[in-house]
């Protein structure tokens, strides 16, 4: 029996070689093997969902909740959106071999940069199944070699989604071993593959704050990641009150086991007699329970607000629920919004509801996170969603990618110099 050892530095070995023949692969032929993914994906539809049925099987024997089993489903709805995103990617621009910023200099040569493959890139994520296909599809547009480890929960149908891979890179005449797939559930493959530098250039997280923790401790190979989603929607008096109870309601009860989910609500005070009765009620309507300030339950009770409150601790203000709870506080208005978001938020997504221009554009400056929006639900917080074709992670980091990672994510820039012959003196 092969150790996991042996195994992971075999995966390793077999994607480095991969990497440089997708470094010099021709966007036609990266392209072609998307499609053969996408066709093969919905040629194979009814064995993908049997596959996993016995995976969600597995995850419910196990105990695990209704947000975890969430992400583990692919429904026909997500086989579409894998499907379209395939698409997507391959009508993409490659970015592989752009030359940007070309200048002339005094000595006569020209300097720009050339936009390059990552090289070999490590992805470990948990319950997604989607993310195998997402990571696939963005890994090979770019250039790049993939070392996939999904979850133990998701294993059936990551296997089988690992074959139509294959299928598809061998159609194009690329490698196969381009995209491996970890086919091991044993933990030991984690700390394998995070330590690999000779190998891998790059780990790309996916999950939970255990997994994230682990990895920041352990990993020697760099990595692009993404912690907690504690994401917030701040209502301010110059709302629109139709816009703010449909993005919020929106934001928090349209998924609630995603990162980009609304976890704390913020309202101006001089809006909260009007909007906050409103909103509650809204939410009690989806049995989201509420942790509210001691403002926030002076007002509800006031209108006599008739669904049940729960006060909020200090902790709330830095949890992420991925679940029907949401917690809500009353500020004075935008300079105290926007400090609370600051002092509290992961930096991954935030949003303003105003009508305030001016107003907007401070929170747009201010606020100190990866993606910030205006009159828009956080949910919009997605590679898909942003035109990126798909994502590979959202990242919270500010060092080469933050937010939705796409393709230009996963590349680097090398400079390129353009010469007649000239010397330096």
């Amino acid at each position: 029996m092969t150790s996991i050892d042996e195994y992971m530095t075999g995966l390793g070995r077999r994607a480095r070689r991969a990497s440089r023949a997708m470094a010099r692969a021709s966007t036609a032929a990266k392209n072609a093997a998307l499609d053969a993914i996408a066709d093969a994906i919905e040629r194979d539809r009814a064995e993908l969902k049997d596959a996993n049925a016995r995976d969600l099987a597995r995850a419910r024997d196990k105990g695990h909740d209704a947000a975890f089993i969430d992400r583990l489903t692919l429904s026909d709805k997500a086989l579409n959106t894998m499907i379209e995103g395939l698409r997507q990617v391959a009508a993409l621009a490659d970015p592989i071999g752009e030359i940007s910023g070309l200048k002339f200099r005094p000595t006569g040569i020209q300097v720009g940069q050339m936009r390059v493959p990552l090289g070999v890139i490590g992805i470990i994520y948990e319950s997604r199944p989607n993310v195998t296909i997402d990571a696939a599809a963005l890994c090979l547009k770019s250039g790049n070699a993939a070392i996939l480890r999904g979850g133990s929960e998701a294993l059936e149908c990551n296997a089988a989604l690992a074959k139509l891979i294959s299928e598809g890179l061998e159609a194009a005449g690329l490698p196969q071993d381009a995209v491996q797939v970890v086919s091991t559930a044993d933990r030991a493959a984690v700390g394998k593959l995070i330590t690999m530098t000779e190998y891998v250039d790059v780990i790309v997280p996916r999950g939970g704050k255990s997994l994230i923790a682990r990895l920041m401790e352990e990993a020697r190979v760099p990595m692009i990641k993404h912690l907690d989603g504690i994401c917030h929607v701040y209502v301010d008096d110059r709302a629109d009150l139709t816009k703010a109870l449909n993005v919020c309601d929106n934001a928090k009860t349209h998924r609630y086991g995603t990162c980009n989910t609304m976890e704390t609500l913020l309202i101006a005070r001089g809006i909260a007699a009007e909007a906050l009765p409103l909103l509650a009620k809204a939410f009690k309507a989806k049995d989201v329970e509420l942790r509210v300030d001691a403002a926030s339950r002076a007002v509800l009770d006031h209108a006599r607000h008739d669904g049940a409150l729960v006060d909020a601790t200090e902790a709330d203000w830095s949890t992420e629920y991925l679940a029907p709870v949401l917690s809500i506080k009353l500020v004075d208005g935008l300079d105290a919004a926007i400090d609370h978001i600051n002092t509290y938020s992961s930096h991954h997504t935030d949003a303003i509801i105003t009508e305030d221009h001016d107003r907007a554009m401070r929170f747009l400056r201010e606020v100190d996170s990866a993606s910030v929006m205006v009159n828009a639900s956080t949910r919009f917080a997605d590679g898909f969603e942003f035109g990126l074709g798909a994502e590979i992670g959202i990242s919270n980091d500010k060092l080469h990618a933050r937010g939705p990672v796409g393709l230009d994510g996963l590349t680097s820039l090398k400079y390129v110099v353009f010469g007649h012959g000239e010397i330096r003196n």
